[in-house]
């Protein structure tokens, strides 16, 4: 019985890319049902939207999706469809296996790393207000009342960066379970709480607590800083990490 998918070809590149693709899984023997849907710059031309109801639609039937890249344009324009799809059918969990394989060259070996990365909340939310508008204003204004110490200069566009517990918390807790199904060892909690108390201090707060609920995985926690300083110089100490999306 063949396995139905969505496949999205997106723009671009995307649609030679979605071909090369499903050419190479179609190899393997295993049968797919292709249920081709278009997102992106051409159906944005086309319809107006550059994601239409019937991709959402589609997904939601087969429960699995292939998506080729799908262009996001810079300062203007749609927002990305990518955070979209995201959005509507909560796909709050970003897994992205890092790993070496032989005869493929790099700069280290015997990498094996999974990066867990929120999809919902913190500043791909994408909760902006527009220079020159009125929310700006009255923002400024409630940050001056709040902040009157602040050095607040006259604003351009403001970004508002929620985190929740709930969101959180979920994510740390996916990043346990799938750390413990697929006998990892480790799970590093990565933030800025040192300079974002309130939100990356919220998310830090809880992957402890999470964590204590995990005895059988180590736990650490390090500023996105040091991580990425500690990736280039010994990336073999790290196993899992879980993080907020910026």
């Amino acid at each position: 019985m063949a396995h139905r998918v969505t496949l999205i070809r997106g723009d671009g590149t995307g649609p030679e890319l979605a071909e090369a693709t499903r050419r190479v899984l179609e190899a393997t023997g295993v049968a797919f049902d292709w249920d081709i849907q278009d997102a992106g710059v051409d159906v944005m031309e086309q319809l107006g939207t550059p994601l239409p109801d019937s991709v959402l639609e589609s997904i939601r039937s087969t429960k699995v999706a292939l998506k080729a890249p799908i262009t996001t344009p810079v300062g203007t324009g749609f927002r990305s469809v990518n955070v979209a799809i995201r959005k509507e059918l909560d796909l709050y969990a970003c897994v992205r296996p890092c790993r070496s394989y032989p005869g493929v060259r790099s700069r280290f070996e015997n990498i094996d790393l999974v990066v867990v990365r929120e999809n919902t909340e913190d500043l791909y939310a994408g909760i902006e207000f527009e220079r020159g508008t009125d929310e700006v204003a009255e923002l400024r204004n409630w940050l001056l009342q709040k902040r009157p110490n602040a050095l607040i200069k006259e604003p351009g566009g403001i970004s508002i960066k929620p985190m929740s517990v709930p969101g959180s918390e979920r994510i740390v807790r996916f990043a346990f379970e799938y750390a413990r199904a697929n006998k990892r060892k480790k799970v590093t909690a990565v933030h800025k709480a040192n300079i974002m108390k309130f939100s990356d201090g919220l998310f830090l707060e809880v992957a402890r607590e999470v964590a204590k609920e995990y005895p059988d995985i180590e736990f650490d926690d390090r500023i996105v800083d040091n991580m990425c300083m500690q990736l280039v110089q010994k990336p073999e100490l790290y196993d899992v990490m879980v993080l907020p999306n910026l």
